[in-house]
């Protein structure tokens, strides 16, 4: 039975994937930038007209005047206002701490999307609290919505979207053990139904110890090492085993060779960020992640690529105490590294690579409107950044909510039912990525139910 139903996709892969190698000639490169735990949206992209900022105020203050909200336009530290092209009759601002988001949005290269979350199909509030039409399963789980917005199934899903979109344009890739890369430890968003992801550290891949080097103080220890780890036999467990070895020694040794060294002369190690709530300077793990990124890209000849997804991810988005200076921290980070990352891009090898290369963030899930005091709780719908070269920014995509709770999207507390969803979120870059219209199913399983397929962030 296997074998009947994997032959047909195995062939309509390979159909697809001989298309789109023969209009490959570009290079593209999709980076998932993950935030775990479910960021507070509504402290990312903020509406500040008069009515909305009031109703902000009201519902982010408690009784006791704790505060999760933020200063205002012109007080220090206060929110970053941006002006959409398509305003929706509102005024907007970004996190204080998004200096260079805002910089890279005034100039057109970011676009936000709003309230986007996990949905099967359109969905009003009505057919939610009535369970009429079919839900995401587990909402306002941690693992489960992971695993829906990288997949579009719960805990255990076997493949994600981003693998899938590896596994559509497969052959554009010389080398396809290169076509997905995770930073970050196992994702199941990289995982395809023929793609393997390729995990690596923000060093590089490491190889096997004592592989080619003596073994127990005998120089003649490294053969018979590789020679039992790697070699073949009767058991069919030992002859899978070693078909992995082998993959994982020869991917080393070619990504080894390949990526552009790190410092000088090579990618530009990232600066410390700073701690705005303490002033002290540190490392930023994320930045270092996407340095990582960044001297895969550069070895993308070499590496014999033209199509690329890669997945980055931070922690501490589960801000249900601390929110006020956690978020900063978190803000302030995601936006050092960001900058850090589009100032590579911009000259990479002598190359600007930012018109290739699209960024765009992703989470569990948004957060509640109110507060609990000191903090927020799980939510839905939240809001997405989307940058790059190629990004139609400068806009603010989908419907921006009103602002506060007891209205059309609000399913308790202020969490928000999506208006958009993270099939078509995800379709829409797919199709710049070269996934032709005709297989954004096999990609997203619930795309069919959304008449809006491309939301036009992308050029």
């Amino acid at each position: 039975m296997a074998g009947t139903t994997a032959a047909p996709f195995a062939v309509n892969l390979a159909a697809m994937g001989n298309a789109a190698a023969q209009n490959a000639s570009d290079y593209k490169a999709l980076v998932c930038l993950y935030m775990a735990g479910g960021n507070d949206g509504f402290n990312t992209v903020l509406a500040t007209d008069s009515a909305s900022w009031n109703e902000y105020q009201r519902l982010r203050v408690t009784a006791d005047n704790k505060s999760i909200a933020l200063p205002g336009l012109g007080a220090t530290g206060g929110v970053l206002p941006i002006a959409p092209i398509n305003s929706q009759g509102r005024s907007f601002a970004l996190h204080p701490r998004l200096g260079t988001v805002k910089s890279l949005f005034d100039a057109g290269n970011v676009a936000i999307l709003a309230n986007v979350g996990t949905l099967v199909q359109p969905t009003t509030l009505a057919q939610y609290k009535a369970a009429s039409v079919k839900l995401p399963p587990k909402l306002f789980s941690h693992n489960d919505q992971q695993s829906m917005w990288q997949s579009d199934a719960p805990e255990g899903s076997l493949s994600g979207w981003g693998g899938r979109m590896g596994d559509m344009v497969a052959s554009a890739n010389s080398n396809q053990t290169f076509g997905c890369i995770s930073v970050s430890g196992n994702a199941v968003f990289l995982t395809g139904k023929q793609t393997r992801q390729l995990q690596i550290t923000t060093e590089g891949l490491p190889g096997i110890t004592n592989l080619s080097a003596g073994l127990f103080g005998t120089q003649p220890g490294s053969n018979p090492l590789q020679a039992i780890i790697t070699g073949q036999g009767d058991n069919k467990f030992q002859n899978d085993y070693a078909a992995v070895v082998n993959r994982a020694i020869a991917a080393q040794g070619t990504l080894q060779a390949a990526m552009v060294p790190a410092g000088a002369g090579g990618i530009p190690n990232p600066t410390q960020y700073v701690n705005p709530n303490t002033g002290v300077a540190a490392a930023n793990p994320l930045a270092l992640q996407l340095q990582a990124v960044a001297r895969v890209i550069a070895g993308r000849n070499t590496l014999g690529v033209k199509r690329q997804v890669f997945y980055v991810s931070m922690n501490g988005f589960d801000t249900h105490t601390a929110q006020a200076t956690a978020h900063a921290d978190l803000m302030a980070r995601l936006d050092h590294a960001i900058a850090y990352f589009n100032t590579v891009l911009a000259a990479l090898q002598g190359t600007d690579m930012r018109q290739q290369v699209t960024l765009f963030t992703a989470s569990d899930f948004g957060r509640t409107f109110t507060t609990n005091g000191n903090g927020t709780d799980h939510g839905w719908g939240s809001h997405h950044f989307i940058i790059g070269g190629a990004v139609k920014g400068r806009d603010i995509y989908g419907n921006f909510p009103v602002t506060g709770v007891n209205h059309a999207l609000d399913v308790g507390s202020g969490s928000l039912l999506p208006t958009t969803s993270v099939d078509q979120y995800g379709a829409t870059l797919a199709t710049w990525f070269g996934v032709p219209a005709a297989q954004l199913a096999s990609v997203f399983p619930n795309i069919g139910n959304f008449t809006t397929k491309n939301l036009g962030f992308m050029a």
